[in-house]
């Protein structure tokens, strides 16, 4: 499917949900529609395999049989069922049965049959609890089919439930249903959602536009990124993965096979299973990434907390969007947590240095961290200062990259990207001024970084090219003279140099102009006297 229908696909599916929601709150039926989806990618994925493994025994239907072709397999085959599902969690990683595949579940919408919320809901559990090698409990927590929202009565529920996915399958009708085309999709669904939901949006969502620019950095060689791309990695980490976009996107850098494993954490209930869907829909097989529920700056991942140094993990990249400026309460106890110990704890104001120490923590000696913050951390002072003061003597900090203002859907103010390194080859500080008019395109409603923009910031960085009132290299001698101070402007500025006058010239030229202007009123008012009328004073 070509880029141009898999936007058509994006907004057909758009369009759709701006006409059944109603009166519906755009966060609340997100949840719905996404989830729907994410029931279509499953079965056709299934079913796919399904129709390879039983080859000439899956079952050919005539046009008019509504039923699946697993259906009627399973109908006259009942004695192999528990043989074929035991194959099929080794093959396909997980089991849908057929009354609660996708085709199914649209029949049932299309004729309004009754049991369709019943159904739905016994589908949704069974793919929580029983669907999943490895289990994918509370994956559909969030999303309740007896809210009030959809109706008063189960009556009035299931009716308006088959409205809503009566108009999904018809929409999907002539659109090829692969996991890309799906998967691309559901991030141009996410991405519409969080425009619609302004403020909420940076709870979830980091736009593709900034996503990208992270994900091509740590794909870089980590020692000499002008080697280009790495051809594989152990090991990716977002801990506050939100839907999980970022992550995918560092998987697109290097391909389905050029990561090992994908790691992320996530707070928020909603956008911890939606980041579980997200993966799924892309392709990203069940052993293939680890999703934690739980809370980064407390660590509440037993994993994370490996007190033995030898086998506690190490991320080859690391990524992420934390919240900005989060207020926190850290007890006296995280002062001696292994990740801030070294530092000093963040201040009760911002989080911000918190989370980048406990990322930078379990980065790898050779990896790269990038990590989107506030301007405010590069030369806010207190704790905050001496946390970025012993980044910088310690030699970690490799790149700021300043980005313009009005990108997020969260927040209107200009925002960083600070590159981290534990080992790193270059002495100075590379420092990119991505504010200029000339480096974004200005729009009413949310400025953007257009491929061009974003394909100059990240050759900037790869190569470390300087640019007048763009990019620069500073010494670390120049930054500490400065008070290790990082606030871009300091040291790439944007402004124009005004332009030298030649005050002797200008006054030459301008006697001139008087000169001209007496001779020409003298012959004016030569014409007057002529003419008997008043001369000009």
């Amino acid at each position: 499917m070509t880029d141009q229908e898999q936007q058509k696909l994006g907004k057909t599916l758009w369009n759709i949900a701006n006409t059944l929601r109603g009166a519906m709150n755009a966060d609340d039926f997100r949840d719905y529609m996404l989830s729907f989806l994410f029931l279509r990618y499953l079965s056709d994925n299934y079913e796919a395999a399904a129709e390879r493994e039983l080859g000439r025994d899956y079952p050919e239907l005539d046009d008019e049989d509504r039923r699946t072709p697993l259906a009627v397999w399973y109908e006259q085959n009942e004695g192999d069922v528990d043989d074929f599902e035991a194959l099929m969690r080794r093959k396909t990683h997980y089991v849908i049965k057929p009354e609660h595949l996708w085709a199914s579940i649209a029949e049932m919408a299309r004729v309004g049959h009754d049991d369709l919320l019943s159904t739905l809901k016994a589908g949704f559990k069974f793919i929580e609890n029983e669907s999943f090698s490895s289990t994918f409990d509370g994956l559909f927590s969030e999303i309740n089919l007896d809210s009030e929202k959809l109706g008063k009565g189960y009556t009035e529920r299931n009716t308006k439930l088959c409205s809503i996915i009566k108009e999904i399958a018809k929409g999907l009708v002539g659109f090829s249903t692969d996991n890309d085309t799906l998967g691309d999709a559901y991030e141009y669904l996410i991405g519409e959602f969080a425009a619609g939901s302004g403020k909420k949006a940076g709870e979830f969502y980091t736009p593709q536009q900034v996503s990208s620019i992270l994900s091509q950095i740590v794909a870089l060689d980590s020692q000499d990124p002008a080697l280009g791309k790495k051809d594989h990695i152990d090991s990716v980490f977002d801990f506050a993965c939100g839907s999980g976009s970022l992550l995918l996107n560092v998987r697109n850098q290097l391909g389905p096979r050029g990561i090992g494993k994908i790691y992320g954490q996530e707070r928020n209930i909603t956008t911890y299973n939606l980041a579980r869907m997200n993966m799924l829909l892309h392709g990203v097989k069940d052993t293939e990434f680890e999703i934690f529920h739980g809370d980064t700056l407390t660590n509440d991942w037993d994993m994370l907390r490996e007190a033995n140094p030898a086998k506690m993990p190490r991320f080859d990249a690391v990524v992420a969007n934390p919240p900005f400026s989060y207020r926190w309460n850290p007890s006296e106890a995280l002062g001696e947590d292994a990740r801030f110990k070294n530092y000093g704890l963040a201040p009760k104001s911002a989080a911000d240095f918190a989370f980048l120490l406990h990322g930078f923590h379990y980065l790898k000696d050779e990896g790269t961290m990038a990590i989107i913050l506030p301007h405010g951390v590069l030369f806010r002072g207190g704790a905050e200062e001496r946390i970025r003061t012993k980044l910088l003597k310690d030699g970690h900090i490799d790149a700021v990259i300043g980005l313009p203002a009005n990108l997020f859907f969260s927040t209107g103010i200009p925002v960083c990207i600070l590159v981290l390194k534990k080992c790193k080859k270059f002495d100075d500080v590379l420092f990119i001024n991505a504010t200029g008019p000339d480096r974004f395109k200005k729009d009413k409603r949310q400025n953007k970084l257009e491929p061009r923009h974003i394909r100059d910031i990240v050759e900037t960085y790869q190569f470390r090219k300087e640019d007048d009132r763009y990019s620069r290299r500073v010494e670390m001698d120049e930054i500490e003279e400065k008070g290790f101070n990082l606030n871009i402007a300091r040291y790439v500025s944007i402004a124009e140099a005004e332009k030298e006058i030649d005050l002797i010239k200008t006054n030459r030229r301008l006697k001139g102009l008087e000169e001209k202007i007496s001779a020409a009123k003298a012959a004016h008012n030569a014409f007057l006297q002529e003419l008997g009328l008043p001369e000009l004073p």
